[in-house]
């Protein structure tokens, strides 16, 4: 078990991955930022992202596309190293030769919870409802340490934009720190976990992506055929465009809620919070009808699939070099 969890190879992966991500994400972050415009400011048009993106250029100039770029690509980092890392170790201990999509699943559920599952996986002889039983907790927890960052990450992304709904106000934060300290003083604590609901059930989008992207690689691999780059863009593209369509109209809520300038009916806890997700979801369908809720998809699906996809390339080009290097291939196939 000591070896699969403090193993190079897995570090590899970690590290590859985490590496991956913020060369993805920093090459399309503008597209993120075309998509968050569309989710919060209702009264803006829905117009094709490039569009969306010349609007933004021209009104506040070019580097706006990149406003928030370090705040979200340090979250960004540190989350997919432990994601990469859970989800590799979990793979050297769980899976034989013949690995099924609801392994995967599974795995990458796991992976965006915590890694001290591991062991009651291992050893345990529990149902499979029991181990989801155990990781919802779990994944409980992961979301209650990041949510606070993620909430900051939107303020400061937003931060500065012209809105074209007149009821939204702009903010004034100096950076992380200021955020932090201004959200608690002027809004309260627990602002800092604005959009945990959906957040909750959103654990299931990496763990569909990873099931997909795994499946189709593995197909793909079938009788040791290397697989390509292009391949590899296009598993890591439509896998990601699969999870990315399913949850999209609870990322809209996820972002409106996290902004804060949503007028809740003040009830808090979980029928709080279920409420005011329930009311949004409501709400735009009235105003827009049900493609209401999936506006600002084109961006995100373009900003989502390109970046998983620019992701898994570079992900999986740093692992083999660095395997090679190492002299690790060996080990690895065993």
């Amino acid at each position: 078990m000591s070896d699969s969890l403090l193993s190079y190879e897995t570090l590899v992966h970690a590290v590859a991955g985490a590496m991956g991500s913020v060369t993805a994400m920093t090459v399309f972050f503008p597209l993120d930022t075309a998509r968050i415009r569309l989710q919060v400011d209702e009264s803006r048009k829905s117009k094709s992202t490039p569009i969306i993106l010349a609007e933004i250029a021209k009104e506040e100039g070019i580097l706006s596309l990149y406003r928030g770029w370090f705040p979200v690509i340090s979250s960004l980092c540190c989350s997919n190293f432990v994601y990469f890392y859970t989800f590799n170790t979990l793979k050297r201990v769980m899976v034989s030769d013949k690995s099924r999509p609801g392994k995967d699943l599974l795995m990458g559920f796991i992976s965006g919870t915590e890694i001290v599952l591991i062991p009651l996986i291992k050893k345990a002889k529990s149902t499979v409802f029991l181990s989801l039983l155990f990781i919802s907790h779990l994944g409980t927890v992961n979301v209650l340490l990041t949510t606070p960052m993620w909430v900051v990450n939107t303020r400061l992304k937003l931060q500065g934009a012209k809105f074209r709904n007149e009821e939204l106000h702009q903010t004034h934060y100096k950076g992380i720190f200021d955020a932090f300290s201004q959200i608690i003083a002027n809004e309260g604590v627990g602002t800092l976990w604005n959009g945990m609901l959906p957040s909750l059930v959103l654990v299931f989008n990496p763990a569909v992506q990873f099931m997909f992207y795994e499946a189709m690689k593995r197909k793909a691999g079938r009788g040791g055929r290397k697989i390509s780059s292009l391949k590899i863009f296009l598993i890591g593209a439509i896998a990601k465009a699969i999870a990315t369509s399913a949850t999209y109209p609870l990322q809209t809520v996820q972002a409106i809620l996290r902004f804060g300038q949503f007028k809740s009916d003040g009830k808090g806890g979980l029928l709080g919070s279920l409420r005011n997700v329930v009311s949004l979801l409501m709400d735009r369908i009235k105003r827009h009808g049900l493609l209401g809720l999936y506006k600002g998809l084109e961006a995100k699906l373009l900003q989502t699939v390109l970046t998983a996809a620019l992701m898994f390339v570079v992900y999986e080009k740093i692992t083999a070099a660095t395997i090679k290097l190492m002299g690790l291939q060996r080990k690895l196939k065993h």
